[in-house]
This record gives structure tokens, sequence and C-alpha cells, in this order.
């Protein structure tokens, strides 16, 4: 399963029982991408956010607590952990989720055309980026610049694609961090530390370190105005 796919299960599942749409956070969109590169399954993230939920129905008042996937975090560890103890010995196979009709819904906007579109816009958006930047920067610039165009040129299957956009991606978010002044850099971080303060105690490490070096890539491509390259921003 693809970063698209994951997120948007779990986005939707939260929006669903939270009966109310609400935009996730940037701390939001980093917790879950943090679970996506631990190889949490998704299935064991909507069992939680589903239990959480089954809870807090006992008790509706406690719903308008609820503006933060982050609320649903503590559930979801204590599910891995125990998915991680059942399978010691095994020789695990994690199986992606199931289709739902929500994903297959999502599916049909990878037309061709979006596709294209998409691509065409984060080319004129890397353009002035490029034109402002210089040195490595501008220069891993150019080179997606020319990929993208191939992209649009020679058809790529949606979920190949998005591989490929997650590479570029990677790879821009490296060179950003390299091409940073050490002492913006390093207010950068301040802010960021700042910014977790109050969530860092419930973290672990592991989770700790992948949410602010996500905030810290945000926030370095925000300064730099290069957009996210993956389809989920189509």
């Amino acid at each position: 399963m693809n970063y698209f796919n994951y997120f948007t299960e779990i986005e939707e599942t939260f929006i669903r029982r939270r009966g109310k749409h609400l935009f996730l956070s940037p701390l939001d969109w980093a917790l879950i991408e943090s679970w996506e590169k631990r190889g949490i399954p998704v299935r064991i993230v909507l069992r939680g956010i589903e239990n959480v939920f089954d809870r807090i129905e006992k008790n509706p008042g406690r719903l308008n607590t609820v503006k933060s996937i982050g609320y649903c975090r503590d559930e979801i560890e204590s599910l891995y952990n125990d998915w991680q103890a059942s399978q010691v010995g095994k020789d695990v196979q994690i199986e992606p989720a199931s289709p739902s009709p929500a994903r297959e819904d999502k599916a049909k906007l990878f037309s061709a055309l979006s596709i294209d579109n998409h691509l065409k816009k984060i080319i004129d958006d890397i353009e002035k980026a490029r034109s402002e930047s210089s040195g490595e920067l501008q220069l891993t610039l150019a080179m997606v610049q020319n990929e993208l165009r191939e992209y649009i040129e020679v058809r790529t299957e949606p979920e190949l694609l998005e591989e490929k956009l997650s590479a570029h991606d990677e790879l821009i978010d490296s060179v950003l961090l390299k091409s940073c002044d050490p002492v913006k850099l390093g207010d950068l971080k301040n802010e960021i530390a700042a910014a977790l303060s109050d969530h860092k105690p419930k973290m672990t490490d592991d989770v700790y370190r992948r949410t602010f070096d996500l905030m810290l890539s945000k926030r370095l491509r925000e300064e730099s105005k290069i957009p996210r390259l993956s389809l989920f921003f189509l």
C-alpha cells in the first residue's frame, strides 16, 4: 500500500467516526507518516480509531474533545505492541487493507488528464522555486523538472508514478537540509522542538524523531516554496 492509500484510509475513517469534517493538522500528517514508515499495518491504525470512538459513543459528551488523530495514538500503539508480540517467530506477511468504496472513488480521480494537470502545476511551481535557488538545490530542481516532463510524455501507472514522486520528494528534502544556512536551520529546529514540547512525553523516541524530521521538512519546503510532488496533493 502506498502512502496515498495509507493516509486516505486513515483520514476517511477518522472523519467518518468524528462525524464532522476536520482538516488534519501538520502534526496529524506527521504522525500518520511516522506510522507508515514504521510499518504499522493500516488495519491496526483503523482498528485503534474504531476502538476509541466505540468507547466515546458510550459517553457522547466526550466527542468534542477529539480534535486530532493524536487522541487515538495510545490505543494504536497498544494494539501495535500486542500485534508485534503475537508475531514473534512468525514469517509475517503484511497484507494491504481490502479496497473500500471510498478508496475506489478516490482512484477514479487519477485520470490521465488530472495527473497531467497535477504534474504541470508542480513543474511550474518548481520553476519559480528553482529561479530563486542556487547550487545543488537549483541543479536538483532542474533534474526533477525534467523527470516530471518525461512522466507526462510517457504514461506511468499511478502507483508506480507515486513511488517515483516519493523518491524525488525524499531527494529534495535531503538537499534542502544540506543547503540550509546552519543558523537558520538551528532556529527552525528550536521552533519545532518548542511546538512538540507538549507532545514529546507521550511519544516514543522513534516517533518523536520521525515527527520532528517531517515537520522540519515541511518548514524547509515552505521557506523555499517547493511543493510536495505526491499524488496525494492532486
